[in-house]
Order: structure tokens, then C-alpha cells, then sequence
């Protein structure tokens, strides 16, 4: 006899109602990744002790919850849509099955990043399905699958001034174009820069995505905290702002992170290839500009910089609230804070919140992670037409960089003129910008691997802070206590030529293989249990 089991839900008994529906489309919201001390420590900008993707030295593993966990994930998405079909009120429910198909290419995306071209799944699948020995698809029919999925939903899912306050975070137009445009463009610079065909075809879709997204009204970016805004937007002040267009949600005592007091305790920091990145107040590189200041002073490096280096990494003995301190105390790389990898502190993410602070409620801090947000979505604009045309025009460089640029306090515009004159370059500008408007939030590494610099940025030693010649070389009492039992007097025997910190020298870093290292293995287990999925290259 054939029986519904009546101690659990089973798809028998379950998808009558819409409510249904949306109570499983709800699940799929697992997938949004929160909070990590790993975001850009896979790749040059953040270190804490070696890591094994950064360097070169990772190995075959066995299993890997990412790809696990996006198949069963792609599973729910296809059952729902499924169910939809079949149950009699399928435009009722039209929503959810958008949202499904959301969460296909949002789980498929994560998929092509790490390993490349993955099997595609369109159905449910039983132990018997011949598609459970597929092949992987190719690059092309990967990528162009999750594009299908986020062009398809867009037309049966609200805009973001349509959603009512008890949905905030659902799925939207807008959250479909801002990922079209973060996949194209990924695709159309990869295969640029690889001389692959039809590269134009998806810039030309990362144009048009991120444009529908700038037309609709629906976003901005956060200036509700003046000068600081860049930095709270990071905190409590930043979750629900204009600036959000994806979030990992978090709510007080329901769903909360610790967050500052895991990149504290773990030493989560910042590096000298990210510090050294920041412009001078006059918009030039610190090579260049006059009002550089040097490393000589504890705060030296800081002084007439982009305000958001200053937002982004902390500037010595500021007084801030550190995890596990009950009061605001001033922060110094070697105490109390301790992370002596590089010697910089990493401000974003540090909520700032009194109550937040206190010992018994380091793991209820409630800030959202921002997953896409609207300077993403210029900074996209702005790298696509450079790289569909060969140039950008100054309109086009006022509407996108220099909004972000004048948000963060850098009054000095990004012109053709200014670059000519200064003989800079214009992509490695716009790359900057990149970088460092979404430094620490985890996209370095796809970047240097859809620009094919991953051969050249990755294989180079990990440096921190100058020690050497400096004002970190004396004896200082802070708090009553020598710094240097910290870590200092140690680090002054593993500094480079120029006297700044080597956290990772370069030949712990030179094994990057571009023939096997631009994409990740696949689980051996994996292979063993289908031979037709294949190894990557080199693995």
C-alpha cells in the first residue's frame, strides 16, 4: 500500500495552500551566506595565518559542503517549481516560483564560481535518474543558465518600494538585475581577458542590467550618518538603508552574528596591499602625491587619505569599544587587540553600539551583511562600458564613481582629463575603486580571476605595517604595559628590505599554477561516485 506517512509533512500532504508556497520559498533563504573572518583572506587584502586557497597549497578534498549544499538547495528550488505547476494555483504562487528560480541561479552562481562548469539539474531527481551521472555543461551553457533563471523571474517579482515592511529582504527586480549584472560582468571581463568569444555580449548585459537598476528609482547610496556614513553603513544605522539591495538579515535576540569579536579574536586584518591602495586627497596614488605623509608616525600613513582607509582600518590608539573590553579603550595593533599578523586593525564591521559592546552580548550583534548593495551596482556600470568601449566618458564617470567618491569624502573627481594629466590609467583607477569601496566583503579573489592577475597579485608576500625606521621600532607604554610583549620586538626579525612586516613571505606564495589554480577542485568524492563529472585541470 502506498501512504502518505502521517507523522511528517510529505509532499503528499503538503503545497495546497499559497501560504504553502511562500512557507517554502522561505527555506530557500538559507542560502544567503552570513558573516566570516574569511572574506578576502583567500586573497591578498586580508590575512590571519596562512590560507591554503591564497597561497596555492590547498589539496583535493574529499567532500565540500559548498557543493553539497547547492544541490540540495537547487533540489528544493526545482520541487517547488514543480509542485507549482501542478497544483492548481499556480498564479497565485507565481511569486515564489520567481523566487525559486532566483535561488537556482544564485546557488548555480556560487557553484561556477568555485569549480567552473557543474551538471545542471532541471528536475527533481530520484536514485534511479540517468541525470544523477551527468557531465558538467560547459562554461557557456552554465553561466547562460543562470542568467536564464535571473532574466525569467524578474517579470513576477515586485519592485522594492512594493514590498511591505514585514518582507523586507525578499527577493525583487531589482535584486535579479543587480545579479545579472555581477554575472555578466564576471563572464564578459573573463573571457576579454582570455581573448574567448562573445565577451561583448555579456558586457552588453552587464550595461543594461546595471542601468535598469539605476533608472528604477528604487536605490541610493547611504548618506544618513554625514562623514561617517561609509562606516555605519557596516553597523545597525546601515541595515534597511537605501544603499541595501540583498542582505544577509540579522534581528536582536532572533538571528544575531559576533562578527567584531570573531575578526578580533581570530586576527582578521587588514594588509599593506590593501592600506597602500587608498588615495591621497588629491586624487593620486601615494607614489605620487605630495601629501602622502609616510609610515614614520603610528598614524602617519593615515594623514590625507580617502576617508574611507580611516573607515575601513583603524587608525592607532583610536579609542573604540574591543570585544571582550566592558569599556571603550584605546585600540593599538599590539595591544589590546593582539593581531600582530600585519599590524592593522580592521574597523569595518567593529559595531559601535554601547549596548552591543558589554561581554554577555558579543554574540548578539544584529547589523546585516550587505550581499549586493548600490555602489556594487555603479562600480559595475562604470568597468563595463570602460571595458565594452576602450573608455568611459566623464558623464558616465560623474554618475558612477565620483557619486561613490563624493558619499566617501574623496572631493577629487575621476576625469579623463585628470588621468591624462597625471598619467595614470583608467582601468587600474576604476580597479581601485573597486577594491576598495568593497574591500573586506569577499569579492578580491573572483576579481583578480576574471582579470586574469590572479598569476601575478597572488604569488606575492602577504606585508604589513612598517616597523623598521619607525615609531613602532621604540619601547611604548600602553596602558602601563611595554607594546612590545605583544609582538612587536618578534616582528622586527621578519620584516622585508624596507623594514615592513612579512606576515607570508613570497616563497611561501609562489606555487599559483594558471593552468590549474584560476578554479577549485572538484570533491574526490564526488568523482568517485560519477566518473562523467571529470577533475578539473591539474587537480
Amino acid at each position: 500500500m502506498d501512504l502518505s506517512p502521517r507523522s511528517s509533512i510529505s509532499d503528499a500532504s503538503y503545497w495546497k495552500l499559497v501560504s504553502d508556497f511562500e512557507k517554502g520559498a522561505n527555506s530557500f533563504y538559507g542560502a544567503l551566506p552570513g558573516f566570516s573572518i574569511n572574506l578576502d583572506r583567500d586573497a591578498d587584502i586580508a590575512f590571519n595565518n596562512a590560507n591554503t586557497t591564497s597561497n596555492s597549497k590547498l589539496t583535493t578534498p574529499d567532500t565540500d559542503s559548498d557543493w553539497n549544499n547547492a544541490y540540495t538547495r537547487i533540489r528544493n528550488c526545482n520541487n517547488l517549481m514543480e509542485r507549482a505547476a501542478a497544483s492548481g494555483i499556480a498564479d497565485d504562487v507565481k511569486v515564489y516560483v520567481a523566487e525559486a528560480k532566483f535561488f537556482i541561479a544564485f546557488n548555480y552562481w556560487n557553484l561556477y564560481c568555485k569549480y567552473g562548469r557543474v551538471p545542471i539539474v532541471t528536475k527533481v531527481l530520484d536514485i534511479d535518474s540517468q541525470e544523477l551521472f551527468g557531465e558538467r555543461a560547459t562554461a557557456q551553457e552554465t553561466v547562460d543558465h543562470i542568467l536564464r533563471n535571473l532574466q525569467e523571474c524578474i517579470s513576477d517579482l515586485p519592485e522594492e518600494s512594493e514590498v511591505s515592511a514585514a518582507n523586507k529582504g525578499r527577493i525583487t527586480k531589482g535584486v535579479a538585475r543587480a545579479m545579472i549584472a555581477r554575472v555578466a560582468l564576471f563572464e564578459g571581463t573573463w573571457r576579454k581577458f582570455r581573448n574567448e568569444a562573445d565577451a561583448n555580449v555579456y558586457l552588453d548585459m552587464a550595461i543594461e542590467a546595471a542601468n535598469a537598476v539605476i533608472s528604477s528609482g528604487q536605490y541610493a547610496l547611504f548618506t544618513g550618518q554625514g562623514e561617517l556614513s561609509y562606516l555605519k553603513l557596516f553597523d545597525v544605522e546601515g541595515n534597511n538603508s537605501s544603499e541595501s539591495i540583498l542582505d544577509r538579515r540579522y534581528e536582536f535576540q532572533v538571528s544575531t552574528h559576533s562578527q567584531p569579536q570573531s575578526m578580533q579574536q581570530t586576527g582578521y586584518l587588514p594588509t599593506k596591499q590593501l592600506a597602500d591602495m587608498y588615495l591621497c586627497m588629491d586624487g593620486l596614488p601615494i607614489d605620487r602625491s605630495p601629501l602622502f605623509q609616510g609610515y614614520e608616525l603610528f598614524a602617519s600613513e593615515f594623514e590625507n587619505r580617502d576617508p574611507r582607509m580611516s573607515q575601513t582600518i583603524l587608525i592607532p590608539g583610536t579609542v573604540v569599544y574591543c570585544a571582550l573590553e566592558p569599556a571603550p579603550m584605546a585600540a593599538w595593533p599590539f595591544y589590546p587587540d593582539r593581531v600582530y599578523n600585519t599590524g592593522y586593525i580592521i574597523y569595518k564591521y567593529k559595531s559601535q553600539v554601547p549596548e552591543m559592546q558589554m561581554v554577555p552580548n558579543n554574540n548578539q550583534q544584529y547589523f546585516h551583511r550587505h550581499l549586493i548593495r548600490y555602489a556594487e551596482v555603479l562600480l559595475t556600470l562604470a568597468e563595463a562600458l570602460y571595458e565594452r568601449n576602450g573608455n568611459i566618458s566623464d558623464d558616465d564617470l560623474n554618475r558612477t564613481i565620483n557619486v561613490i567618491r563624493q558619499r566617501a569624502g574623496l572631493t577629487t573627481p575621476l576625469t579623463n582629463a585628470f588621468v591624462t594629466e597625471n598619467n595614470l590609467d583608467m582601468r587600474t583607477e576604476l580597479r581601485r575603486e573597486r577594491t576598495i569601496e568593497l574591500a573586506l566583503e569577499g569579492f578580491r579573489r573572483d576579481d583578480l580571476r576574471r582579470w586574469k592577475t590572479a598569476e601575478t597579485e597572488l604569488v606575492k608576500a602577504i606585508r604589513g605595517i612598517k616597523i623598521v625606521g619607525t615609531e613602532w621600532a621604540e619601547p611604548v607604554l600602553i596602558g602601563g604595559t611595554d607594546r612590545n610583549q605583544y609582538g612587536t620586538a618578534s616582528w622586527q626579525n621578519r620584516t622585508d628590505a624596507d623594514g615592513f612586516i612579512i606576515s607570508e613571505a613570497a616563497s611561501e606564495r609562489s606555487g599559483f599554477d594558471p593552468a590549474k589554480h584560476y578554479v577549485l577542485p572538484i570533491p574526490a568524492r564526488e568523482i568517485a561516485m560519477n566518473p562523467n563529472l571529470e577533475q578539473n585541470p591539474g587537480w
